[in-house]
Parts: C-alpha cells; structure tokens; sequence
C-alpha cells in the first residue's frame, strides 16, 4: 500500500491507526454481525459509540460538568446560523471579531437574525494578523463575542483567549479543533466542523455552556434549538453515524498518543520546521504577521508566480496532495494538523529545498 502525505485543508488526513480500525470494523463492528454504518442509531451498539465518544471527548479537553456536547450536522457553516438563532434571546446584536473570510462569513450570516456588530477586523492587512485587543470595540450589552481562533483560508491563529469579561465567548475551532490543550471555562460556545481535525465530513461539534441554551428564538426548528438537541442527546433526528463513531475512534487515537498536551507539542514543533524553513530563504514567502501564525494552515508563496503550477506538479508526483492555496489569497497553502506526521512535513520541506535549487 502507498500512501500520500495529504495537506488539504479538509477533508483532512486521518491518523492511519484509526483508518485501519475502520477497515477492520467496516463489515461486523465488534461482532455484532454488520456495519457501523448498518445499525440503528438508537440500538445499544451505536448508544454505546455514542456515548464513549463523548466521554473520551470530555476526557481530553476537560470540559466541565455544566457543559453540553452535541454531535450535530450542517457544519461550521450551518451554526453561522444556529448560533444567533440560539444565543440572541432578547438581545438584538452580537460582537463579531474577523481574521478572515470564515470569521466575516459567520457575521453575515448573523446579521440576518440580528445586528452583527464588527467589534473588530483584519480586512485592511489582508488579515494577515490578529488585531490588537485594545483596538476592540466591544458592546458590554452584545449576547456574545464570536471569533475564529484559526482561519484555514489566511493562516492567522489566536495564541490564547481573549478576555471579553461577561460576554459569552463564542469560538469556531473548526480547523484547530483539539490541536493543544484549551481552557474551556473561558468559552461559552466551542464549535466545528469534523472534516479537517476529527473525522469524517458530516459532523459538526457544540460544547455550549448550560446556561445559554433554552433561549431560542420561537421559529428555530427543533432540530437546530440546542436544548432540544440536549434533551434528545444528539438523536432528534438520525445522527451522522459513521462519522460519529470515526471521531470516536480519533478520541481513542489521541489519547494513546499522549493526550492534547502532547499534541500540540508535536504539533508546534512541525510548524516550527515549516516556519523555519520558509524564513530562512527569499524564494518562499509567507504573509502572517510571526506572533499570529497558524499552527495548522501555513499559507506560502513562490518569489515567481509563474511556477506554481509547475510546483503542484512535482509535489504531486512526490507524494504531496493538496497543496494548492486557496482561489480567494492563491498560492500555496500546507494544512498540517494533528494527523499530519513530522515526516510529511520533513518530506515537504525537502521538496521545497529541491525545487527552489533547481528553479530559483
């Protein structure tokens, strides 16, 4: 068998371990005769998937007994939705800080439920950095602070929580979504989709502080009002199963590793080796301001535009996928999460070492 390093932004890789457990499990999970994918999702195989997935989950961030999680579906993008429709109650504006096009998708999406108000934003840099918190013009009445504390598209990432007193901060981890350890207290929602850290698309995540759920605007349908998905656990309607019970075996795969502390050690060390890299030499450049780089989606460029597509080509055929940046900044662009082997990134920076010897 001959595997790629994968650095697409999502769908993302998966650790091999977990992929070979899927493959073993494919046709008759632990005996039970069939498939994951076959079973009911209110039978006692899928309720006990269901439920060691979130309490490895719970494990592994630590999340807090007066926290609901919630497996849910629609993706990051489908809660840009549910989030005001939830959180609002009988406030009218949330603050909204943007690093990038997701966070600044997230705003316009709110905006049609109530005021979005843009507290703050990198626009004029290209979001190429994350704005000072001093310069926030937060609203002490907001019914939440949203951030994105990883835009994949631009590679800014939040190094650490922002105090936004009161407010309930609200965060999409999407992209680096159990990456290193984060103090959940400080949030009162966490979301993301599955797709680029956890498993499978179709998933998406909620850990949401219990006070802030059963406030609902009255036309919320049922399926998108927290509460109603807590009550139900997860299950008003038929969940994502498959996906459900991969990222339960990704909890698994983590916690053999050594847990997040662990993780993101790893994970800043090969950032570091990428970051190190590309600083080092003119032919390579990437844009973000040093303090607010990602450590999962490391956009670069070539000194020459004019030869990335002959760079796609041989990463391609050296066994590196998914390296093309995105359509809105171009370029290139290595998505490196948890899944991603120091060797994968090794084997990047040496193609780059190469290419720029033979074409600089």
């Amino acid at each position: 068998m001959s595997r790629i390093f994968n650095f697409s932004a999502g769908p993302g890789a998966l650790p091999l371990p977990v992929l070979e457990q899927v493959q073993a499990d494919l046709l008759d999970w632990r005996g039970a005769g069939m498939s994951v994918m076959e079973m009911s999702h209110r039978g006692k195989e899928f309720m006990s998937i269901a439920a060691e997935a979130e309490a490895d989950l719970r494990e592994l961030m630590a999340v807090p007994a007066n926290y609901k999680v919630l497996f849910m579906q629609g993706g990051a993008t489908a809660q840009f939705a549910f989030i005001p429709m939830n959180l609002l109650g009988d406030k009218t504006s949330a603050d909204y800080v943007v690093t990038g096009d997701w966070g600044k998708k997230a705003a316009k999406e709110a905006g049609k439920y109530g005021t979005a108000n843009i507290a703050a934003t990198s626009a004029a840099e290209k979001f190429t950095c994350i704005p000072d918190r001093a310069s926030w013009k937060l609203d002490p009445n907001a019914a939440y602070v949203h951030i994105t504390p990883n835009e994949t598209i631009h590679g800014v990432e939040f190094t650490e929580e922002p105090d936004t007193g009161t407010v309930p901060l609200v965060a999409d981890m999407s992209s680096n979504f159990m990456s290193r350890p984060v103090d959940v207290s400080k949030y009162g929602l966490i979301y993301g989709g599955a797709q680029k850290n956890i498993g499978p698309a179709g998933l998406t995540l909620v850990i949401v502080r219990e006070d802030l759920i059963g406030h609902a605007k009255p036309t919320t349908p049922g399926v998108f009002d927290y509460k109603a998905v807590a009550e139900g656990e997860s299950m008003l309607n038929t969940p994502p199963c498959f996906s459900w019970y991969v990222a339960g075996l990704v909890f698994k795969w983590l916690k053999t590793e050594g847990g997040l502390t662990v993780i993101g050690e790893r994970n800043a060390r090969k950032a570091a080796l990428l970051y190190d890299y590309i600083d080092s030499q003119d032919f390579y450049r990437n844009p973000v301001s040093k303090a607010d780089r990602s450590r999962m989606n490391v956009p670069f460029t070539l000194a020459n535009a004019e030869l990335d597509a002959d760079f796609l080509k041989g990463a391609n055929a050296a066994g590196l996928s998914g390296l093309k940046g995105h359509r809105a900044v171009g370029g290139m662009r290595a998505s490196i999460y948890n899944a991603m082997p120091i060797e994968g990134v090794q084997a990047l920076v040496s193609y780059m070492k190469e290419f720029a010897r033979t074409r600089g």
